[in-house]
């Protein structure tokens, strides 16, 4: 059974100072239609978490809206209904709110919560913290453009090091998704002779996914990445051995499915999708993946693969496992953090390993069914602990 952060009793646990909630990563991500990443997916939670009794902010061209709470409440129902987004929805909603917010000012003492990162490499964001007294707290998702810069975009490492000194500055409080997430900000601060505010550790939930979905039938054993294809995920090492896997069986090569869009920093993957002949319907994009068809190609995969360099979390690993489905993942501190020994855990470079391990799984193997058996004593992470823990630790932080 894999330890977690201790959480109290989420019975009525509640925060009496008024919420602000920074929603101007959500409403992007809804106006472009773009599949919600990993990041989306925790600032939604929030959302709808915390909607009933927060105030929506949104960040535009270095000012800060904040809006009523009744057109508050309709913005955040908006961004957390099921369905696809509607442009048209939201230009109403926003047409109604944004005029009105300009007599809503926060509250000195108000707690702000930024989960997303959003406006952090902007000055003027600390700036107007401190004008109006919040409190800010801050969700730090990882320090990967960091510690990995050769995965990001250009200049995104000089960026997320003054997201992370802004962060810093200005907090009464830091949340991490992991405890690997918060050893690597304490080192950051202590490196940059920075300020350590208080900081707690939840852990995030996945995606609810229906257990009781029927496994997807396949002609051909199949193992399923789950994310943005991207440098940092490492999807190329699983084509490289991919074309080895049908040089060696031909037709006979178990199916690799991808589920996520297309990224960055990927373009050695890219050419091998889009051009090569081996695997041409071996290797099978999946762009918008419902969670039913997730979860049912979860349960019939031999493993779900997370060879990546870095990550900040991992929720495909937890999802999976919450469904019975095998790990196999490169070793990373966060993923022992987070699944304690179940995985397969391999060297992120170690591609003949990676090969030989994917091929065991096709079958019978002995260590399959360990981990099949271990994750009967698994619980999985969820939201109503997480939050129990950040409303708690909320609680302590001083006023200003």
């Amino acid at each position: 059974m894999v330890d977690r952060p201790p959480a109290p009793a989420p019975d009525d646990i509640a925060v009496a100072t008024p919420i602000l909630i920074d929603v101007s990563r959500s409403i992007w991500r809804y106006w472009s239609g773009r599949l919600p990443t990993g990041i989306d997916r925790v600032c939604l939670a929030y959302v709808e978490h915390f909607g009933p009794r927060a105030q929506a902010v949104i960040q535009w061209k270095r000012r800060r809206i904040v809006l009523t709470a009744a057109n508050s409440r309709r913005l955040m129902a908006l961004l957390v209904a099921p369905g696809l987004p509607s442009r048209q929805k939201l230009i109403a909603v926003l047409g109604k709110a944004i005029p009105t917010a300009f007599a809503s000012a926060p509250q000195r003492g108000q707690f702000y919560l930024n989960i997303g990162h959003t406006g952090l490499n902007d000055d003027s964001l600390v700036s107007w913290i401190a004008h109006h007294g919040l409190r800010a707290v801050h969700l730090i998702h990882d320090l990967i453009p960091i510690e990995t810069p050769e995965f990001c975009r250009p200049g995104e490492a000089g960026r997320h090091v003054q997201r992370m000194t802004n962060a810093l500055r200005s907090a009464s409080g830091i949340i991490g998704n992991s405890e690997a997430t918060l050893t690597a900000l304490r080192d950051f601060a202590a490196q940059y002779g920075l300020p350590s505010p208080p900081m707690v550790a939840a852990w995030l939930a996945g995606d609810v996914l229906p257990a009781e979905v029927a496994p997807t039938p396949a002609d051909h054993p199949y193992f399923v990445v789950v994310g943005t294809i991207e440098g940092r995920k490492n999807h190329l090492l699983l084509l490289q051995v991919w074309k080895r896997l049908v040089e060696r069986l031909g037709d006979a090569a178990p199916r690799l499915l991808l589920v996520g869009q297309r990224g960055w920093e990927a373009e050695g993957a890219f050419a091998l999708l889009d051009r090569s002949i081996a695997l041409q319907g071996v290797v099978i994009e999946r762009g918008r993946c419902d969670d039913h068809e997730l979860a049912g190609l979860l349960k019939s995969a031999r493993a779900l693969l997370m060879p990546s360099f870095a990550e900040g979390f991992g929720m495909p690993v937890i999802e999976a496992l919450q469904l019975g489905a095998p790990v196999i993942a490169s070793d990373l501190a966060v993923f022992r953090e987070i699944a304690d020994t179940i995985p397969t855990f391999i060297p992120v470079h170690d591609a003949g390993e990676w090969e030989r391990t994917i091929l065991d799984f096709c079958g019978p193997s002995p260590e399959r069914a360990r981990q099949v058996a271990a994750m009967r004593a698994y619980r999985a992470p969820s939201w109503e602990g997480h939050f129990a823990i950040v409303e708690r630790w909320l609680e302590t932080l001083p006023a200003q």
